[in-house]
C-alpha cells in the first residue's frame, strides 16, 4: 500500500518497466543502449532510489552487478530483504535517500543510479546525486513531467531556470519517455517521464574550481526571473559593472538569466569574480 506522505507511486505497470528497462540498458532485449554507457561488470553498481516493492529492482539484478537497493519505508524493505535472499548481487539499504552516502556504498565502483523519485523532493535528491557527480556515469529517474522539462530546458523556454542551470552544469539531460499516470499505482494526478544525465556536463568544460560557489551565483542571477540581471546582482556588484561586462562578452546589457546558456553564466561568473 502507498503512504502519501512519502509520495509513493509504485511503477505497478509491466509494459512500461519493460520500457525502462530497455531504455537504461538492463533488459535481456537490449542491455546496453546509449543510456548505458559499457563498463567492465566489476567496475560499476547499480543504486536504486527508492526501491518500492522491487518493481525496477529485478529488471536491475539481471545486469549481474552489485544492485543497491535504498528504501526507507520499513514495510517495502522487509519485501526486499526477501529478494535479496535469492539474488546475492542485491543489498539492501534501509536509509533516507537525503542521508544515503553514495560513495560509501559504491566502494571504489562506478555508479549507475535508478529512481522513480518522489515528486515533491526531486530537486534536493538531484542535487544530493551531484554532490557525487564525479563517480557518477549516468541517472535514470522517474519524475513529474513538468520537472522534465525543466531540466532538458535550453535557454529562453518558459521552463528555464537555475534548476536546468544546476542539472545542466553536471549532467547532459535527455528526456526519453513519457509515462501516463495509469502506468502508476495509485496513478499520480500528473504525468510523468523517464530522463535520463549522463555525466560529466558543461563542468567537464568550464573548468571552474568551485562547482557550488557558481550554482549559488546562479541562484542569485534568477531570484527575481524577470528581472535583468544587472539588478539580480546588485549585492556582487554595481549594475553598470554587471553591463560592461555583459558588453563585454557579447551579450546583451539588459539580458536576463532565463536567456544565458550555463557556459554564459559562467562566462558573467568569471569577469565578476577576476
Amino acid at each position: 500500500m502507498a503512504r502519501q506522505r512519502l509520495g509513493q507511486h509504485f511503477l505497478a505497470d509491466a509494459g512500461w518497466r519493460e520500457q525502462i528497462a530497455r531504455a537504461i540498458g538492463v533488459s535481456p532485449h537490449g542491455m546496453e543502449t546509449p543510456a548505458s554507457p559499457p563498463a567492465a561488470a566489476d567496475n560499476y553498481c547499480w543504486i536504486e532510489v527508492g526501491a518500492g516493492h522491487g518493481e525496477m529492482t529485478e529488471h536491475l539484478l539481471r545486469s549481474g552487478v552489485p544492485v543497491y537497493a535504498v528504501e526507507l519505508d520499513r514495510l517495502l524493505i522487509a519485501r526486499l530483504q526477501r529478494l535479496a535472499q535469492k539474488h546475492p548481487n542485491l543489498t539492501v539499504v534501509p536509509d533516507d535517500v537525503l542521508e544515503t552516502d553514495l560513495r560509501a556504498i559504491a566502494a571504489g565502483r562506478r555508479i549507475r543510479l535508478y529512481g522513480n523519485l518522489p515528486y515533491y523532493i526531486t530537486s534536493p535528491i538531484l542535487h544530493h546525486f551531484f554532490q557525487t557527480a564525479e563517480l557518477i556515469d549516468v541517472i535514470h529517474i522517474v519524475i513529474q513531467w513538468e520537472v522534465a522539462l525543466r531540466l532538458t530546458a535550453a535557454p529562453g523556454n518558459k521552463s528555464y531556470g537555475y534548476l536546468s542551470v544546476a542539472t545542466q552544469f553536471y549532467s547532459r539531460p535527455e528526456l526519453v519517455l513519457e509515462l501516463p499516470s495509469g502506468a502508476f499505482q495509485p496513478p499520480p494526478e500528473v504525468a510523468s517521464a523517464l530522463v535520463t544525465l549522463r555525466l560529466p556536463g558543461e563542468n567537464a568544460k568550464l573548468g571552474l574550481e568551485n562547482g557550488e560557489e557558481f550554482l549559488e551565483f546562479v541562484k542569485l542571477c534568477f531570484a527575481q526571473k524577470r528581472k535583468m540581471l544587472a539588478n539580480n546582482l546588485r549585492s556582487l556588484a554595481e549594475p553598470a559593472r554587471v553591463r560592461e561586462i555583459l558588453q563585454r562578452l557579447a551579450l546583451r546589457e539588459d539580458a536576463r538569466a532565463e536567456q544565458l546558456s550555463v557556459a554564459e553564466l559562467a562566462g558573467v561568473y568569471r569577469k565578476l569574480n577576476s
